[in-house]
């Protein structure tokens, strides 16, 4: 395959996934008493009006998408909370996600004509907008533990939040100098000091220079005599 600037890739072990929105605005009606196999042929139909001969001759497959189950919405909502929580492990916080909040975020995010591409609309502002304050400024400051549940029933039910502190045990440990410790044993080992007192050897300043001082040591320089006249 060549690009517009020329640049060539092997194209021979590639498998293409096309996705395509033909027949969407069929589909999203309702079925009126028509059964699956009948809306799978309005599905083709589309297809057959959209596009040439020639191009779907060379399509190997056409697949049809059915809308998503309860069970695949709730793995949808546990995908993106697995997403928020990973965000978040930095942070040392962990999301736990009750079966009802779980429920109601799916419920309150699937759209049958927008599938569930809402859902993350629904966990930006019922979820973490509310815990952006805790992170900065709230319970959730040091870190610990969030439980998301649902408060109320019916039409007044909304999420909720239960707080945990963090565990200290889980908190990684600082690294301990082991300076005091030549053995590894965890134990600081004793030292003994000698109190008594040792008189200082001298140094290299202490000791007399028998040749005199020196002009350059701050001594006196001696006097040379002159000679006298005549000789």
């Amino acid at each position: 395959l060549t690009d517009h600037n020329g640049k060539s890739v092997d194209f021979r072990n590639v498998i293409l996934i096309m996705t395509t929105n033909a027949g969407a605005s069929d589909l999203a009606k309702a079925p009126m008493g028509f059964n699956r196999a009948k809306r799978e042929g309005e599905d083709t139909e589309a297809i057959n009006r959209l596009f040439t001969p020639e191009f779907r001759n060379r399509l190997d497959s056409v697949i049809a998408f059915s809308g998503l189950s309860p069970d695949v919405i709730g793995k949808v909502v546990e995908k993106f909370i697995f997403q928020l929580e990973a965000q978040l492990a930095d942070r040392g916080v962990t999301i736990e996600l009750s079966e009802a909040a779980a429920n109601w975020i799916g419920e309150k995010g699937y759209d049958e004509k927008f599938g569930a591409r809402p859902l993350a609309r629904v966990i930006q502002e019922y979820i973490k907008r509310p815990l952006a304050d805790e992170l900065l400024f709230g319970r959730l400051e040091n870190g610990g533990t969030v439980r998301v549940v649902v408060e109320g029933e019916g039409e007044e039910a909304k999420l909720g939040f239960e707080f945990l502190p963090a565990d200290p045990a889980k908190k990684p440990k600082a690294a301990e100098s082991d300076d005091d410790d030549d053995d590894g044993d965890g134990e600081p080992r004793e030292v003994l000091v000698d109190a008594a007192p040792r008189r200082a050897l001298p140094g290299p300043k202490d000791k007399k220079d028998k040749s005199g001082p020196t002009p350059r040591s701050g001594g006196v320089v001696p006097s040379v005599p002159r000679p006298k006249k005549g000789e």
